[in-house]
């Protein structure tokens, strides 16, 4: 029997549409937990295909400002995402906080020197520390902020050694190449073998994740839906597995 072509057209537009493919851009501290979110999402809706770019929050909004092509944006705090919305950047209606995490002190495992206060990194026991680039990069705004609060920051800036993001300062606690960093909780957790948490540390604004559907997003229909299943119980779920609270 011969099928007629109209149908095969409608067949063949039918299956473009469904294996929409869609970029993902989040921070790097969303890496792992992203990709589980994927790999689950994947399973839920197999025909769709989604590409992950992580890198600092500053770093994905200058990608998506001078035009990368990026269907969703999840940052690592409301001011990037802020900058975004003003850029346009973003479809504002679509942003919504999805998490929320904490900022710590972290060393390398077998360190034997300890933190009860920030005025404790004054000591001669911290010669390196790493903070990432407070002017692209929310982990580092949390650490300055909090270290200018107490007066530190300007003392300790023979010590510190800037980093691209809070994988990279994690890395150097890892290796020993630090003595001591700032990095989100669910980093140091994800090196519990390697890294150990020394002191939480207070932030003036909570370390909130947003997440926003582009204004130029080309699959702008499977851009919602994965971001309504990062907010859904399954992405949140896995969210809190990895060690996120909900908002």
């Amino acid at each position: 029997m011969k099928i007629p072509y109209a149908f095969l057209l409608t067949c063949f537009v039918a299956s473009q549409v469904s294996a929409a493919e869609i970029t993902v851009s989040a921070a790097a501290s969303l890496k792992d937990a992203f990709n589980d979110i994927i790999t689950r999402y994947h399973k839920q809706y197999p025909q769709s295909k989604i590409k992950l770019n992580t890198a600092g929050s500053g770093a994905l909004l200058q990608q998506a400002i001078q035009g990368a092509p990026v269907d969703v944006l999840a940052f690592a705090d409301e001011v990037t995402m802020n900058q975004a919305q003003q850029k346009n950047v973003i479809d504002a209606a679509s942003r919504k906080t999805f998490a929320l995490n904490d900022l710590v002190i972290a060393a390398p495992k077998n360190s034997r020197y300890a933190v009860t206060k920030l005025s404790d990194l004054q000591s001669r026991q911290f010669g390196r520390i790493a903070v990432s680039n407070p002017a692209s990069v929310p982990v580092g705004r949390y650490s300055k902020a909090s270290l200018e609060k107490a007066g530190l920051w300007a003392g300790l800036q023979p010590k510190i050694i800037t980093t691209q993001n809070v994988r990279q300062s994690l890395d150097y606690i890892a290796r020993g190449e630090v003595d001591a960093g700032f990095v989100y909780r669910t980093d140091a957790v994800l090196m519990r073998d390697k890294v150990r948490i020394l002191a939480t540390v207070p932030t003036q604004n909570p370390v909130s994740y947003p997440i926003a559907v582009s204004k130029n997003a080309k699959q702008a229909a499977e851009a919602k839906r994965f971001v309504q299943y990062v907010l859904s119980a399954q992405g949140q779920a896995v969210l809190n597995r990895y060690g996120f609270r909900k908002p």
